[in-house]
């Protein structure tokens, strides 16, 4: 055959298939890696590649406020796409998440990529062996269609991007506990019904500059039982020492001891269950979260972001199988926490220290003569640091758990909280008396504004008591022993950080509702000291000690009203009880 013949047909089966890989090019791959697409292209996508696989389908698994479907990919190689049929089969379940924070984009685009790559072009052949994925590649929808190029001030491209929140103004990352938002409430019946084995979620950071491409949270400092923790730390230094060999640069989320300053050392700390890493530590799931650097141009952030989901794959499939167990023995270890102490907080001690080398760069802080302020200056020259890092949790917060919580009817709004977090509880049929466990609250003090559509609940002094009380039919009694303990836990304790009281579900309870005429309680006053001599000693060490509390004659005779039998006996009384001795 004339080798210029053969060169020619070469060169047209290369243009052919150049040409057929062209047309799975993604809208961030044709736009020369500067943008991210829209909603409806990136649906477009998602369809084009469910339609070509058998091994993928598309799914709604909710809607926005503004009515856009919430999409889900699911993915397994052996076309099982029920939660029950992937469970039969054996393969660990992990949920990949993009675009909560809609104009952090990266992965979404670097999703599309490897999927694509993995079952279009078929590379990769050792992947989703053993693994089944959910990827929401827009979990935001409306936010995501709030598209600017003015989205993010802090943040090297897309050169258009969505909105931080949702239409309706709420930071879904703040909102796994309190559920306040449409979008969360779908992402809880999805969570619930998959129970996925592990979790990512993609971000892009704030703050300083340094060399690191990537950095991560996950919760390994303690919070959560020992054989999760030390695979997730086993995860970690696999993927890391992936990651050098491609290049790109892994480091824990960095936060300085003083924001800016990378001399002032390293921080760490255990999130809360508002946050998704802090819910799904609390649902007995590893979570990384990952935080690809802002100053990174945003091809070399999606570039990360497709190879830290390559080899996350990768691990999961290798060790699917120790993932799987580990996560039954923590669920199995959850269902056995009643009558034991729950720790609710944590912090970081300021007394341990090590040292680590931290890649940064060079920078200077000067006096800003416009502003007053400090200004950090970041250079461009790479620089290693030594730098002292603070990451011992130390307990805070502790609490014994009850055999079971019980809600009266009337609190229907949280009853119907718990079943969006998928705990399990049982009903009364008809009205029934316990002797409970409960909080007396005093000095509460709320926040200064509003926070997540809420007014929290800053502060309060807590008193425990023990009462006899009638709950009528329709009340709920919550079992402590199931795999949710931790989330009931978090939910239900008052002093929890994310706790219903927290975040202001309970806010009546403190409202006075009934009031006195200060012409009678003047009188009546004066008649309670007479009985009891005490009372005025008691009323004038109150003044002396809160002074700008009882500041006016109403609030002085609201004291002694508190103090008298017409009180109101359930105000700033927690409505929720404490059953223990299995008496339900």
């Amino acid at each position: 055959m004339n080798k210029w013949f053969l060169l020619a047909v070469l060169s047209m089966c290369f243009g052919i298939l150049k040409a057929q890989q062209s047309e799975w090019d993604t809208y961030y791959e044709q736009s020369n890696y500067l943008e991210t697409p829209r909603y409806d292209k990136t649906i477009e996508y998602c369809k084009k590649l469910a339609d070509y696989s058998d091994c993928i389908r598309y799914e709604i698994f909710g809607q926005s406020t503004q009515g856009r479907d919430l999409p889900v990919l699911i993915i397994d190689k052996n076309q099982n796409f029920t939660p029950e049929s992937i469970r039969e089969s054996g393969n660990a379940i992990l949920l990949i998440e993009a675009c909560i924070h809609p104009g952090e984009s990266e992965g979404k685009d670097a999703g599309l990529m490897l999927i694509r790559d993995i079952l279009v072009f078929n590379k990769y052949a050792d992947l989703l062996e053993n693994t089944s994925i959910l990827f929401i590649p827009i979990f935001n929808a409306d936010g995501h269609e709030r598209f600017s190029a003015f989205s993010r001030i802090n943040q090297n491209g897309p050169k258009e991007m969505g909105w931080r929140t949702t239409a309706e103004n709420y930071n879904l990352n703040r909102d796994f506990t309190k559920a306040d938002a449409p979008e969360m409430q779908d992402w809880h019946a999805l969570f619930n019904r998959w129970l996925p084995d592990m979790f990512v979620d993609i971000h892009t950071t704030d703050g300083a500059d340094y060399q690191y491409q990537l950095t991560y949270a996950m919760h390994i400092m303690g919070d959560m039982n020992q054989e999760q923790t030390d695979w997730q730390n086993e995860y970690l230094f696999s993927i890391e020492k992936e990651l050098k060999q491609d290049e790109i640069l892994m480091f824990p989320y960095v936060s300085y001891r003083t924001w800016h300053d990378p001399r002032s050392g390293l921080i760490r700390k255990t999130y809360s269950p508002r946050y998704s890493t802090g819910y799904l530590a609390m649902q007995n799931r590893p979570a990384l979260l990952v935080e690809t650097h802002m100053l990174k141009n945003y091809k070399t952030r999606v570039d990360a972001t497709y190879h830290l989901l390559k080899h996350t794959i990768k691990y999961t499939d290798k060790h699917y199988q120790t993932l799987k167990k580990i996560n039954q023995r923590a669920d199995e270890e959850a269902g056995k926490l009643a009558g034991k102490d729950f720790v609710l907080t944590y912090y970081t001690s300021k007394k341990d220290s090590t040292n680590v080398l931290f890649k940064g760069v060079e920078y200077d802080i000067v006096h800003s003569d416009l502003t007053d302020g400090m200004w950090v200056q970041f250079s461009d020259k790479p620089i290693d640091y030594k730098l002292v890092l603070f990451d011992k949790l130390k307990e805070s917060k502790k609490v014994k758990l009850p055999d079971a919580y019980i809600i009266p009817a009337q609190w229907y709004h949280v009853i119907n909280k718990l079943k969006l977090h998928g705990i399990q509880y049982t009903t009364l049929e008809e009205s029934k008396e316990f002797t409970i466990r409960t909080y007396k609250f005093s000095n509460i003090t709320f926040a200064n504004f509003p926070y997540e559509g809420r007014q929290m609940v800053r502060g309060f002094d807590v008193e425990e008591l023990s009462i006899i009380q009638n709950y009528p039919a329709g009340s709920v009694i919550v079992p402590v022993n199931q795999r949710s303990a931790k989330i009931i836990a978090h939910l239900l304790e008052p002093e929890g950080p994310d706790s219903f009281l927290r975040w202001g579900f309970f806010n009546s309870i403190f409202e006075r509702k009934e009031y006195v005429e200060t012409y009678v309680m003047e009188k009546m006053a004066r008649k309670m000291i007479q009985e009891n001599p005490q009372l005025l000693k008691d009323f004038q060490q109150a003044l002396k000690e809160h002074p700008d509390v009882y500041n006016n004659q109403w609030a002085k005779v609201n004291w002694f009203l508190e103090r008298s039998a017409y009180r109101d006996r359930l105000k700033n009384l927690y409505p929720v009880g404490k059953i223990y001795n299995a008496e339900f």
